[in-house]
């Protein structure tokens, strides 16, 4: 699959800035970013990137409730959802499988594996879909 727009969402700032950074110098993709998940909703809207990757904990709606809405408002988002957590218990890891995410990406991530990383997952994702 080909990879040119990410929306990135993370109610921390810095590791917006810091993924942001890594995906475009490495992927090298545009990355649109927001601080929540009413505020992915908003820019899902306009925006239609080949990946959404979600942080699992956020104030106000949690990543999980999120990939949910987007689904309920978007039912023609047929791309990858990666989740971005520090939760990556193999119970919770399958968890977010289980809610449809294509993949889970730890945190912290290392900002020179994030890019190959995101890459992997979708061409796992590809590669399951069209199985």
């Amino acid at each position: 699959m080909q990879i040119e727009k990410v929306v990135l969402v993370d109610d921390d700032a810095s590791i917006r800035r810091i993924a942001q950074i890594s995906l475009v110098k490495l992927g090298p993709w545009q990355v649109d970013l927001a601080a929540s998940g009413p505020e992915a909703l908003a820019l899902l809207a306009n925006r239609h990137p080949d990946v959404l990757i979600l942080d699992v904990m956020m104030p106000e709606m949690d990543g999980p409730t999120t990939l949910s809405l987007v689904r309920e408002k978007f039912p023609d988002f047929n791309r990858p959802v990666i989740f971005m957590t520090a939760k990556v218990m193999t119970t919770e890891v399958q968890e977010y499988l289980n809610l449809g995410a294509a993949g889970v990406i730890g945190k912290p991530f290392n900002p020179k594996d994030l890019a190959n990383q995101v890459r992997k997952i979708c061409e796992d994702w590809t590669a399951k879909k069209n199985a």
